[in-house]
């Protein structure tokens, strides 16, 4: 089962990554290179930096450059995460290359890859939900609405367990196929953002 060889990653290195808890620190990566493990890893370091970027940016007080540093920091973090998400559906490719699709296959809106990283970020949700129903200095009424709100997000990872299960399953079996489309993100690209191509002039 994928998602459940997948989670325990993830939580490894959001667990690793507050034992500094600061944007700035290497990453550390356990696994080895090449690895659909050290993939994963680092997949999730990635969204666990991007996740402390988003906090920063909205302290009210932070200066305007800072701000501005910070923003452009989030969008080329924006771009890593989806040449993660690429390089784990071409794992996955690569995986079932084999397979005997069936004429009546169908193809899901979704690839394994964009449900890992949802799998991923639900993974930073449960840890910092987790962190607020259990924060000692919060008020009773704040750690209950957390409560209720981390029960919510461990039941959308066991529904995220069997609906990634399912969709693997199908791809292996030939019920379903799978078609990568790249992202063509287009905001930093100079040849298709009217703004810098502008500037490039």
């Amino acid at each position: 089962m994928f998602a459940e060889f997948a989670f325990p990653i993830f939580e490894r290195s959001i667990n690793e990554y507050h034992v500094i808890d600061d944007v700035y620190q290497p990453t550390l990566n356990p696994f080895e290179k090449g690895s659909i493990e050290h993939l994963l890893y680092a997949k999730n370091w990635v969204d666990t930096v991007q996740w402390h970027y988003e906090d920063i940016i909205r302290d009210p007080q932070i200066d305007p450059v800072a701000a501005l540093d910070l923003k452009r920091k989030i969008d080329a973090s924006n771009q890593v995460r989806t040449d993660m998400v690429e390089y784990i559906d071409s794992y996955f490719l690569q995986k079932y290359s084999n397979v005997v699709v069936k004429a009546n296959a169908k193809i899901n809106t979704e690839s394994p890859a964009w449900a890992i990283d949802r799998l991923s970020i639900l993974a930073l949700k449960i840890y910092h939900m987790s962190e607020e129903a259990n924060r000692a200095e919060a008020t009773p009424e704040h750690r209950a609405k957390c409560q209720e709100k981390l029960n919510v997000l461990l039941d959308q990872k066991s529904d995220m367990f069997v609906s990634i299960s399912q969709l693997v399953e199908d791809i292996e079996n030939g019920d379903k196929y799978m078609k990568v489309y790249k992202q063509m993100k287009m905001y930093n690209d100079e040849e298709l953002n009217p703004v810098l191509y502008q500037n490039k002039k």
